[in-house]
This record gives structure tokens, C-alpha cells and sequence, in this order.
């Protein structure tokens, strides 16, 4: 299932309390405070991947959690920092804060990594509150909440050339023939209702090549206005190097002036 928006819920971890305790030692009556500080938080963080290529793990599983931090404890031991939570997302995923609708970050590379919630620091322990005149404290501190944030995730698929035109002018048949890919072929508009990527190799082995190719479905007038669903198809061309305009001018085509319907394309590129 191709999947290219989605709205998820993150929460960092919360940092391990400060822990408060005395030394406490055969011969050693003021051995003084001995509590260690509380772990950090787990962060939350966004990487982008080849591996992937749609937003559909995030649709059916929205909210996410990092692990918080232990608490402090005797003898001067720190808690164990919280485990990080990384979010697979595919090259070319755009990060709006779903709030604000601020754009954050484009993963326009492979291994981009950012940090899209912080964990809490950890509270301090007692040890750190001794004084000359103040060798016994029992303060302590809590430790800090992780941050919590609501993102939009967006999709823009990077290909080398995108496959444009009117529904049932054979682009998916196009691709695949010269790739593996096998989108839903038929005799009927509409067909294809979600982008497909095909990988094409040309050339032998050890200097062959290859280039990837991008199904868009089948544009129609007014589609950069939102008809017939343009707004959500258009966007996965403005990365591609290259467009090839499908122009189907058989007779089994039904279209009168295919010279026109290359025009009314155009048009929607232009005006998108």
C-alpha cells in the first residue's frame, strides 16, 4: 500500500529522578551523601532510508515513545540512560510540525538523521548538594520530562523520470516493460491510483546502468486545482530530472485531438 502522508505523535523520554543516600560504611559514622544522578531520556529520531518507499507504517501506527531514563542510585551510580526510538522514513519525506505547519526538514538524502524530540535530563542526586556547612542534604532533584510533539509527514518521490498524462494513455504499461515493476494494468481510466517506481538497467555487467522511473496516475484539466485528486499526484514530479509525456493517438483511444490533450497537460504542470 502506497502511503504518502501521514500525522504522528512523538514523546521523548523522561529523565530518571536524582536519587537521595548516605554513605554508609563499617567505621565511617559520616560517610557522607552518596546519591547518583538520574539518566537521561531517550530522544526520538527521524533517519531517512532507501529501504523504504511509503508512509504506510506510520498511518496504522501514529504514536511513538522513547524510553525514559532510570533513576539514580547509592554509592554514586547514575541511572541508565533511556533507549532512542529511530522512525525509518524513505528519502524524500518532507517533516512539518503539525501545529505550527511549519516545515522542519527535508530528508532529500539517504541517512539523514535528526532528532525530532528531546529526552529529559536527568535529575541531579544529593551528592551534589553538599556544602562546608551543609554536609547531610536530602535535596534531590526530579528529573526532566521529555519533549512531546505533533509532525505531518509528507512525500515526495525522487525519480529520474516521471511518466505524465491522461488516464489509460498506457503509462503503466510503459514501465513495465522496461522495468520489474508490475502496477494494475486495465482497460478502464483511473486505473492506477497510486504512484509506482520502476528501476531500469541498462547496459552489461560490470558498466551497466540504471535509472528509476515514476508511474504517476493519469492527470486530467484542472488537476493542479485538485480534480481528480491532481494536488496529491503532482507533487511527486517536482523532483523528478526528467518528464515523459504519454500521448495516446490510437483510434481505440476515444480521444479526439490528442495535440490538445498534450496542451491541456502542460497547462497543468505550468500552472501546478
Amino acid at each position: 500500500m502506497f502511503i504518502d502522508e501521514a500525522k504522528i505523535r512523538v514523546k521523548a523520554g523522561d529523565g530518571g529522578n536524582g536519587c537521595m543516600a548516605f554513605r554508609r560504611e563499617k567505621f565511617v559514622p559520616r560517610g557522607g551523601p552518596s546519591g547518583g544522578d538520574g539518566g537521561h531520556g531517550g530522544d526520538v529520531v527521524m533517519e531517512s532510508s532507501e529501504r523504504h518507499n511509503t508512509l504506510v507504517h506510520f498511518r496504522f501506527n501514529p504514536e511513538y515513545k522513547a524510553e525514559r531514563g532510570r533513576h539514580g542510585e547509592g554509592s554514586n551510580r547514575t541511572g541508565q540512560e533511556g533507549e532512542d526510538v529511530i522512525l525509518k522514513v524513505p528519502v524524500g519525506t518532507i517533516l512539518y510540525d503539525a501545529d505550527s505547519g511549519e516545515r522542519i526538514h527535508d530528508f532529500s538524502r539517504p541517512d539523514e538523521r535528526l532528532v525530532i524530540a528531546r529526552g529529559g535530563r536527568g535529575g541531579r542526586g544529593n551528592q551534589h548538594f553538599a556544602t562546608p556547612t551543609h554536609q547531610a542534604p536530602r535535596e534531590h532533584e526530579l528529573g526532566r520530562p521529555g519533549e512531546e510533539r505533533n509532525y505531518r509527514l509528507e512525500l515526495k518521490l525522487l525519480a529520474d523520470v516521471g511518466l505524465v498524462g491522461y488516464p489509460n494513455a498506457g503509462k503503466s504499461t510503459l514501465i513495465s516493460r522496461i522495468s520489474a515493476a508490475r502496477p494494475k494494468i486495465a482497460d478502464y481510466p483511473f486505473t492506477t491510483l497510486e504512484p509506482n517506481l520502476g528501476v531500469v538497467t541498462t547496459g552489461e555487467p560490470p558498466d551497466d546502468d540504471s535509472y528509476v522511473v515514476a508511474d504517476i496516475p493519469g492527470l486530467i484539466e484542472g488537476a493542479s486545482s485538485g480534480h481528480g485528486l491532481g494536488t496529491q499526484f503532482l507533487r511527486h514530479i517536482e523532483r523528478t530530472r526528467l518528464l515523459l509525456h504519454l500521448i495516446d493517438v490510437s483510434d481505440a483511444s476515444g480521444r479526439p485531438d490528442p495535440t490538445q490533450d498534450f496542451k491541456v497537460i502542460m497547462n497543468e504542470l505550468e500552472s501546478w
